[in-house]
């Protein structure tokens, strides 16, 4: 008999992969707005916290779209639920709201807020 896809170790597996390829992704999409700012001459200070803000979204929805994938979209909320059950183990840095695809536009218009705001201190 297959393993259900709403066991815990398969929430452990998903969490596990999760957070490896986090840094990695986070570091991928970081680059093209930190070369930006540097090719501008937006200072540091911006231009590292806005690198972040502009990476998170699109990390969080690679890693969104992992977890709806392992558990099917009609499942997913089982996984979040179990994070939300573990705030000190494999949901430390998970909130609800990390889901919501509104929360993730936000990010994405406050580095480019950021950014403008950068360019103009120029």
């Amino acid at each position: 008999m297959p393993a259900s896809e709403l066991s815990e170790k398969n929430y452990r597996r998903i969490a596990f992969i999760n957070w490896a390829l986090s840094v990695p992704l986070l570091l991928i999409f970081a680059w093209p707005y930190y070369f930006l700012c540097n090719s501008i001459g937006i200072s540091k200070i911006i231009s590292y916290p806005g690198s972040i803000l502009f990476a998170l979204p699109f990390m969080l929805t690679i890693l969104h779209g992992h977890v709806t994938t392992a558990m099917g979209a009609l499942h997913r909320q089982h996984y979040y639920n179990w994070l939300k059950s573990h705030p000190f183990t494999f949901g430390v840095l998970f909130h609800p709201v990390i889901a919501s695809t509104r929360f993730r536009l936000v990010l994405f218009l406050l580095s480019t807020i950021l950014l403008g705001i950068g360019y103009i201190v120029i």
